[in-house]
């Protein structure tokens, strides 16, 4: 290792070059591999936050368009008869399973509290879907600062060895290595901001979510 920092050292004073390319280039095993790592956290992210912003856009229209149709309907059973295949709408998804499980049982005793079972737990299979990811991204905003801070220790460390192997305290040694250890921490919070940001707001959304499939199954329940 000390002979990698030396032979970086001997020609780092002449190296200006601070594009990010060459920051990656210039920096060693540990460095490059902390980069990586948040490079690939950050796109995994974004796609995440895609998906999940383009997820709740559909199913708020589509259960909207659901209730509609439903509470304008004759009966819950001839407007299950009805029903498309290849529902993909959590909503309709519920009403589904529920309906499902209710005709299979011949039984009238205890209905209410067979659909009431039926309804929580289809919210509850239907919500985990919904929450698919927000893990990764609550731990990604969580532990990627600590990452980038990591590989920032490391750069700092590899520019004070630089100065006590080249004798030289010059800016022109120390300088590279810093940057080298600054762009691990900006990579570090350039992943775990709108990883943070967007959890927080998939969150809230889910919880509403969450609620309205609550009361439309309180509603639903009246009717039975």
């Amino acid at each position: 290792m000390e002979a990698d920092i030396a032979s970086q050292a001997v020609g780092i004073g002449t190296n200006t070059d601070f594009s990010l390319l060459s920051l990656f280039l210039r920096a060693d095993i540990i460095v490059k591999s902390v980069i990586i790592i948040l490079i690939l956290c950050s796109v995994y992210s974004w796609a995440v936050i895609i998906e999940k912003f383009r997820l709740f856009k559909k199913i708020n229209k589509s259960s909207e368009e659901f209730e509609e149709e439903f509470w304008n309907s004759k009966s819950a059973e001839a407007f299950y008869n009805n029903m498309p295949k290849n529902i993909q709408d959590p909503m309709t998804l519920v009403f589904q399973n529920a309906m499902e499980g209710l005709l299979k049982k011949k039984s009238k005793s205890n209905l209410s509290e067979r659909m009431s079972t039926l309804l929580e737990n289809g919210i509850e299979k239907q919500m985990v879907k919904i929450e698919k990811g927000f893990t990764f991204l609550a731990t990604v905003g969580s532990t990627a600062p600590f990452i980038g801070l990591f590989g920032t220790v490391w750069g700092i460390m590899n520019s004070f060895q630089s100065i006590a192997i080249s004798r030289n305290t010059s800016l022109a040694i120390v300088a590279p290595g810093i940057a080298e250890a600054l762009f691990a921490t900006a990579l570090g919070l350039l992943a775990a901001i709108p990883a943070v940001v967007a959890y927080n707001k998939f969150n809230t959304d889910a919880k509403k979510y969450s609620q309205k499939l609550e009361n439309f199954s309180k509603r639903f329940l009246t009717i039975i």
